[in-house]
């Protein structure tokens, strides 16, 4: 897919106004595949390579999803405060243009720094990677626990709510309404819950597996609240993996087992137990939401599939478990 003039213009226009192009310098512009709500570019700058994303007000999919495109802001002050903590988790900022909803930041070759996702999907089911995730995901969440400026810097519910509470679960409660009751109640409690700093979005295509362990992208759904959500989805999309790729389930529900097992023992800021229940409530309606919500998991391709995942999420909704383990012998055994 091509850049059109307008698209080009704005993102030259960003670049300079963040000093990062000579004054006549013009680069080539490569715009980049993956993900449904920005705007991804290479640019091949005189200094060298570098990526520049920008918020795209209307999202990339088939149903009417739209979201603020100050979100931006918020993704370059997650990585800004995740790099206080983990540097090696996240890629080097560059510059941002808060005028046009655009940042640059470091461009990591694709050879170097494979997509988590592209390895699960041929099977490459390393737990070193999923270890590494939940240590990092928990160092994130930890240091950031009970941090009033924190809190006040990432006070995003509205953005929060537009991103993922409202395509999610409520969204899928107006396909299921015997499910509704229960997905409002995640919505309720998930919105009340301000524990620490939510990346929102820690899925297998926003990880990139480099030398030193993954590194994290996509942080526009950052959002001071429930640490049990970056937690859930992540597994949420582990079990999905297992119907993408049924031969490689055994490696996948490893690498769940390794995540929890990796992160539950690091949470400090309440007793673990509270975070894995919640986990465990939202993990139920994340399963469904991503065959019924605004966003399906696009390889999740025939009807017999969602409804496996379907006949799975829906008890598992309306009689939550309260730990993580038993949804894995239970998804195993389906």
């Amino acid at each position: 897919m091509n850049l059109t003039p307008e698209e080009s213009r704005r993102l030259l226009a960003a670049l300079h106004r963040m000093g990062l192009l000579a004054p006549d310098e013009t680069p080539v512009l490569t715009q980049l595949t993956g993900g449904v709500s920005s705007l991804i570019v290479r640019a091949d700058t005189a200094r060298g390579p570098l990526c520049v994303k920008q918020a795209l007000a209307q999202l990339k999919v088939a149903a009417v999803w739209e979201a603020p495109v100050e979100r931006n802001r918020a993704e370059v002050a997650w990585m800004r405060a995740a790099h206080r903590i983990v540097p090696a988790a996240v890629p080097a900022i560059l510059g941002e243009d808060a005028q046009d909803n655009a940042f640059a930041m470091a461009w990591l070759p694709p050879q170097q720094y494979p997509v988590w996702k592209v390895q699960l999907r041929d099977g490459m089911a390393d737990t070193t990677t999923a270890k590494a995730v939940g240590r990092n995901l928990v160092a994130i969440h930890n240091a950031t626990a009970g941090d009033a400026a924190v809190a006040r810097q990432f006070s995003n519910d509205a953005d929060f709510y537009a991103i993922r509470l409202e395509p999610y679960f409520v969204a899928t409660a107006q396909r299921h309404p015997e499910c509704a009751g229960a997905l409002h109640a995640l919505v309720h409690t998930t919105a009340q819950t301000k524990l620490a700093l939510v990346h929102g979005d820690i899925s297998p295509k926003n990880i990139l597996v480099g030398a030193d362990g993954p590194i994290f992208l996509d942080a526009e759904c950052a959002w001071y609240g429930d640490p049990a959500f970056d937690l859930a989805f992540c597994l949420n999309h582990l079990l999905l993996k297992c119907v993408w790729r049924p031969e490689s389930t055994a490696g996948f529900m490893t690498c769940y087992a390794a995540l929890c097992a990796a992160y539950l023992p690091g949470v400090t800021w309440e007793p673990p137990a509270q975070t894995e229940a919640r986990a465990a409530a939202l993990l139920a309606g994340m399963l469904l939401a991503r065959i019924d919500g605004k966003s399906p998991a696009e390889y999740i391709t025939t009807d017999a599939d969602r409804d496996r995942v379907r006949r799975f999420a829906i008890p598992l909704l309306l009689q939550p478990e309260r730990s993580l383990h038993p949804i894995a012998q239970r998804w195993s055994a389906t």
